[in-house]
């Protein structure tokens, strides 16, 4: 039996130019998948009113249609009467809609000192739904709106990501949405991440298992040095799909470092925190990154300490006493100066474990012996030292990104190895 198919339509002119990035698209794909949906198709499309009405035609043809953007107030704001005009339906005021968003509209020109008859074109506009439309709550003054036509469902969200996310918990509970998705079985996910081993060498490893299909369907997908699988499990299809992951398991035993969703930062926090051990960064060229990735992780406070971004020479050595004479023989970016950061990291900070990173992210500064993305990793514990030297590919965003998880995934393998425990190094 095909699954009901989804089509996303994500609205905004800054988003078909470029001075914006989209970041609705890949939550509502995942979110339609976990469903048990087959998201078809994810449309982009500009706030011009032909073209915004023939992407919305196209994705009314789909069991589910999704709209993100032009919910607000303003003459540009236009995806529910397109909405309203492809499915053939009047635009109806909302009364009691209307007066909600009144309300807040008004307190905003109080606050604001501006009069309310400023506001009050954009409230009619923001409480006018498609005939037979349904406002399923409010971010700020824009509405999530909900229209069933022909067995089929159409829901409009806000285009700022914080908001579509505050308002799809509401779409999830419909009991129209619901009605759509009987019958259907979400699919199981399995998703397994190595680090250290080619793209290519894990699908010639499911290319060996057969590939997708028969009620499976994978992806391959390479990101920050990982290589991450997902395994999207059909009813019917437990024993293939049980038999694929094993594979890869026997394979990359070595390389296969998580089998969940958390990110290396917060592997790191919770191997340090099981170990009783704290942990300190000093970073060049990242600037702060592994920092910024391990504050990201919630309760990252009781683990890390803080970290020094030691971008000049002056600072590797005052701030992280770096001697001299290593940086005047070695250079900034070499084993010797990424050893003496983590050393003087783990000193200064107090912390039983530090990782420094230095290298070249371009697109100046290299030399022949020191090639645009030369990196080098240092990580130093009371149960010893661990450090990598690479040369990263890409620009230089992609250079500083990757060598941030590179010191990250530096750490997790210290801290992970067999012999590792925590009474040796917390002494």
């Amino acid at each position: 039996m095909p699954l009901p198919r989804a089509v996303v339509v994500l609205t905004g002119s800054e988003l078909v130019r470029g001075d914006k990035a989209d970041a609705n698209g890949a939550f509502l794909g995942r979110e339609l998948t976990r469903l048990g949906l087959e998201p078809a198709r994810i449309l982009l499309v500009g706030d011009d009113p032909a073209e915004l009405e023939r992407a919305i035609r196209e994705a009314l043809e789909a069991e589910i249609c999704i709209l993100s953007g032009g919910l607000g107030p303003t003459h540009d704001d236009r995806t529910v009467e397109t909405l309203a005009r492809a499915a053939g339906r009047e635009l109806v005021v909302d009364e009691t809609l209307e007066r909600e968003i009144e309300a807040i509209s008004r307190g905003v020109a109080e606050r604001l000192g501006f009069p309310y008859a400023d506001f009050a074109a954009g409230v009619h506009k923001q409480a006018s739904l498609p005939e037979g439309g349904t406002a399923l709550g409010l971010a700020g003054t824009a509405p999530a709106v909900l229209l069933e036509r022909d067995g089929s469902l159409a829901v409009a969200l806000p285009g700022p990501p914080n908001e579509l996310r505050r308002l799809w918990p509401r779409v999830l509970e419909s009991a129209t949405l619901q009605r759509v998705l009987a019958g259907v079985e979400p699919p199981t996910h399995h998703v397994l991440r190595f680090f250290g081993v080619s793209e290519s060498a894990v699908a010639r490893t499911l290319e060996v298992e057969g590939g997708e299909g028969d009620g499976l369907d994978l992806t391959v997908c390479a990101h920050d040095l990982e290589i991450r699988v997902d395994l999207l499990q059909r009813p019917g299809s437990e024993e293939r799909t049980a038999r694929v992951a094993a594979a890869l398991r026997e394979r990359f035993g070595t390389e296969l470092f998580a089998e969940d969703e958390r990110p290396v930062a917060e592997l790191v926090l919770d191997r340090c925190r099981s170990l009783g051990l704290t942990l300190a960064t000093a970073e060049s060229c990242t600037g702060g990154l592994v920092g910024v990735r391990l504050t990201d992780v919630a309760g990252a406070s009781d683990v890390y300490v803080g970290g020094v971004v030691a971008y000049s020479n002056q600072v590797k050595a005052g701030g992280l006493g770096v001697p001299p004479d290593v940086l005047a023989r070695h250079g900034a970016v070499s084993a010797e100066a990424a050893a003496a950061m983590a050393r003087g990291a783990r000193a200064k900070l107090g912390a039983d474990v530090a990782v420094a990173v230095t290298g070249i992210a371009g697109p100046g500064g290299a030399t022949p012996e020191k090639p645009v993305g030369l990196v080098y990793i240092s990580v130093e514990s009371p149960d010893g030292d661990s450090a990598d030297r690479v040369v990263l590919p890409g620009d230089r965003e992609a250079v500083r990104t990757r060598a941030a998880a590179l010191a990250l995934h530096t750490l997790r393998r210290l801290l992970t190895r067999p012999a590792t425990h925590a009474h040796e190094l917390a002494e």
